[in-house]
């Protein structure tokens, strides 16, 4: 399908007005960043027209435009022409199945302020937000390191979508077409709280940068029964869902008793369960920010319950590292897990010993009478970076057919940790269920007895016994 023009850009008189005569307006600039962004993503030089509500005489067709840019203010949703213009530029694109409009939003406006046509389009937000105060204003300078980390940063997924826009429009707008042209991987990376727009937006275009498809790609609804639908179907399509949390609980949809950011994990959970007992693939991941000094008392308790609830973690892994850690966690998250290096089969039945370093010496016995039992013994790695050291424990977890757990020198935190790594192992792709797990260790062990685990006691005087009656068992 060939078209004159690849993006028409339309706007309030209003919001390209300038305080002096020798200044370019908003929108103006606007355009020669897109021009600049576009001609880097497609090699060629876009042509790109702007259109004021006012230039109706010179307008140049819609059906020549491949591409509607509306840049979304107060004014332009109150300005008749300007809604005009998008009912007529929806009915000519109508025929082809995919988005072909895209909103800019040049200052804040709500959903309920937006035109009923432009409130489920794909919104880029071009305004500067202030993290501790959340006041929010327009750019000015557009080469600030504000600018840097919000501005261009949308700007470079706009031209990424718009890119992929003309790429179907030019192969073909049949939806068994644009298949055979992305042949890749979809991911649910949730829509988070106003505090992580930018730190979104960082993994969003890591993703679609190698490649994958993100859900959703499009504004989530204010209505509870709409925006649950969408999710679960949204949720249907991925193998993986990413979720970003920070200090705000995020906005609570009409008819709902949770927010967006809530309600998105509980879904991405009951979608995880799901799936595992149809063996279909689909982990999560959710990162929490590190400074939660300005969180509300009920984002508090929304992440209190993440960390202990195992329903919330269902499928899930929870971090809460910098976000270059996270981001080397989601590459190596999306590996395709027929190249990862897996066990020998031929070696038989493998157990992951997890112990700490300062238990090494205290744990040989132990690990003596597995391998004399004829198990595999996997060790925790000690050696390397953190990051190396929980890519081998993760490594484990997918790997082992039972665990044991060596409890001695270490607190009861560390052993909590433990024991809900392997609540979670699930959600790292293993391929085979969990056989058994055991607890060894000194002191008072009752209050693990209800996590399903065989209690051993390391400092009775039958403890290799019983370590070796439970591997026993778990041949049988």
């Amino acid at each position: 399908m060939a078209f004159e023009i690849d993006v028409l850009i339309t706007y309030a008189e209003k919001d390209n007005e300038t305080a002096k005569k020798n200044e370019q307006g908003w929108v103006t600039q606007f355009k020669k960043f897109l021009e600049l962004m576009l001609l880097q993503v497609l090699g060629t030089k876009p042509n790109i027209v702007i259109k004021s509500e006012f230039d109706t005489a010179t307008a140049p067709a819609l059906d020549n435009a491949a591409i509607l840019v509306t840049i979304l203010t107060k004014e332009f949703a109150e300005s008749g022409r300007c809604l005009d213009l998008v009912e007529a530029f929806y009915k000519t694109s109508a025929k082809t199945k995919i988005n072909r409009v895209f909103k800019v939003l040049k200052s804040p406006i709500s959903i309920h302020e937006q035109p009923p046509r432009l409130r489920d389009s794909l919104g880029y937000e071009m305004y500067q937000l202030d993290d501790e105060t959340g006041a929010m204003k327009e750019y000015s300078d557009f080469f600030s390191l504000e600018a840097e980390k919000q501005y261009w940063m949308k700007l470079v997924d706009l031209a990424y979508d718009i890119h992929e826009a003309l790429v179907v429009l030019k192969e073909g707008d049949v939806k068994s077409e644009v298949k055979n042209i992305f042949k890749r991987k979809t991911i649910y990376l949730a829509e988070t709280g106003h505090d992580l727009s930018v730190q979104r937006n960082i993994i969003k275009r890591e993703l679609i940068r190698h490649g994958y498809i993100v859900l959703p790609n499009h504004t989530l609804s204010t209505q509870f029964a709409e925006v649950e639908k969408s999710i679960k179907k949204d949720l249907e399509e991925c193998s993986l869902s990413i979720h970003l949390i920070g200090s705000a609980y995020g906005e609570i949809p009409e008819g709902a008793d949770r927010s967006i950011v809530d309600l998105q994990n509980k879904l991405a959970a009951e979608t995880a369960l799901a799936k595992k007992q149809t063996k279909q693939e689909f982990s999560r991941l959710i990162w929490i920010a590190q400074n939660l000094k300005n969180a509300s008392d009920r984002q508090k308790a929304f992440i209190d319950t993440l960390k202990r609830d195992t329903e919330a973690q269902e499928g899930a892994e929870i971090l809460q590292n910098p976000l270059e850690d996270f981001k080397n966690i989601v590459r190596e998250e999306l590996l395709d897990s027929q190249e990862r290096v897996g066990l020998d089969q031929s070696a038989g039945k493998s157990i992951y010993l997890v112990h700490d370093r300062v238990d090494l010496s205290e744990v040989k016995p132990f690990q003596e009478v597995i391998e004399k039992s004829g198990f595999k013994v996997l060790s925790p790695a000690f050696e390397g970076d953190l990051l190396e050291v929980r890519k081998q424990h993760i490594e484990n977890l997918k790997n082992f057919d039972g665990a044991i757990i060596f409890k001695g020198k270490v607190n009861d935190q560390w052993v909590r940790m433990k024991v809900l790594d392997l609540l979670k192992a699930p959600g790292f792709g293993r391929k085979k269920p969990i056989q058994g797990k055991a607890l060894v260790g000194l002191g008072n062990l009752d209050s693990y007895k209800n996590q399903n685990l065989t209690i051993i006691p390391s400092d009775s005087s039958r403890a290799l016994e019983t370590l070796k009656n439970f591997l026993e068992e778990f041949k049988a």
